[in-house]
């Protein structure tokens, strides 16, 4: 077990290496053999699928519970705004410049030093599965969610992305819906037809006014908005169909299949989701890894944006060094002493419990 300062400086090395290499979604190939390596290095039996790489603590004890440990080493493509070469892992005024620095390599890299400071402990009262991952810019299906089978059961997770390491206790869900009112057309100078536009407009302001029953202690109510409406050929043809999408910010207090259900049983057009796997999530707020948190003086909060957190069906966290506002701008930056701050927050706050 390396002391804090080694970890730190491990962790900045493997970051500025990794930027170093190209990682976009589905071709983070090149990241997750450094990463694969670096594990190995330092004494780790490692196992891949794909891009994913995962391992446990050396000591693993089935009959103990398991905290994950999850980060990704994809990035999105450099923005056009870049001034500096996004590849260029350079350290100037305290800031490391490079694509993924912020997202979420700070946070991967910070993770990875946590796991392996506890790699070789005895006697701890959980186990730890590391799980850096693949594809979770595009919320890809080869990423977290293909081996989630094969980490077995996980007590709760903590997420890594940048959050200026207070602590991200809920994460809203996301469901986009394709809605599909139906009439008959006719011509619009006679008394012709069934307008599914009047149709839609009685479901539209269904989804305007809807109010559902529970609401999220973090987030409130659940948040709907109609973002696209076609219908209509031409001026004097009564449409026979007329789609809608609708963007639902799913909270905590619904599971993404129970809201779908409220949805159906209050509209008369035909609803299709794109996909339900991107769910809520959350942790108890007197959960013993967030009081430790608090303790320290983090925040807790309620996260708008979606992460893998939302592949996971056990209580999660997210929390990281970085800042939220810095992923995917121009010339994306993390300062060197978040990364170690990081570290060493992760550690004390975990110390509470293992």
């Amino acid at each position: 077990m390396a002391d804090l300062t080694t970890l730190s400086q491990l962790a900045l090395q493997l970051l500025q290496q990794l930027i170093s290499i190209p990682s976009f979604s589905k071709e983070e190939d090149r990241t997750a053999d450094l990463i694969d390596q670096i594990l190995q290095q330092h004494g780790v039996g490692t196992h891949r699928k794909l891009n994913n790489i995962w391992a446990w603590n050396k000591h693993f004890d089935a009959s103990k519970p398991t905290i994950l440990l999850n980060s990704h080493h994809d990035t999105v493509k450099p923005s056009s705004g870049y001034t500096r070469d996004p590849y260029d892992a350079k350290i100037e005024d305290g800031k490391l410049y490079g694509l993924g620095s912020n997202d979420a390599g700070g946070c991967l890299v910070s993770l990875i030093a946590v796991f392996l400071y506890y790699h070789d402990k005895e006697d701890l009262k959980y186990n730890f599965c590391l799980a850096t991952t693949a594809e979770e810019e595009i919320s890809g299906v080869n990423g977290l969610e293909l081996i989630i089978p094969e980490l077995g059961k996980l007590e709760f997770g903590i997420v890594g992305e940048p959050t200026l390491m207070d602590l991200a206790i809920a994460e809203r869900g996301l469901m986009v819906l394709d809605c599909t009112a139906y009439g008959k057309a006719g011509h619009a100078a006679r008394e012709e037809g069934e307008n599914a536009i009047y149709k839609a407009l009685a479901d539209i302001e269904w989804f305007r006014t809807f109010r559902f029953p529970k609401e999220s202690e973090v987030f409130g109510p659940i948040k709907m908005s109609v973002t696209i409406i076609n219908a209509g050929s031409q001026h004097n043809v009564v449409p026979a169909s007329c789609t809608f999408t609708v963007d639902v910010r799913v909270t905590d207090a619904y599971r993404n299949e129970e809201v779908l259900e409220i949805i159906r049983q209050h509209v008369t057009c035909d609803v299709k989701p794109r996909s339900i796997r991107l769910k809520p999530s959350s942790i108890d707020k007197n959960h013993p890894f967030v009081q430790a948190g608090v303790a320290l003086g983090r925040k807790t909060y309620g996260s708008p944006t979606t992460s893998d957190q939302s592949l996971l069906d056990i209580p999660s966290i997210k929390v990281g060094p970085g800042d939220s506002a810095r992923s995917h701008m121009a010339d994306e930056f993390i300062y060197v002493d978040e990364i170690a701050e990081g570290i060493a927050l992760y550690i004390e706050m975990l110390n509470k419990i293992v």
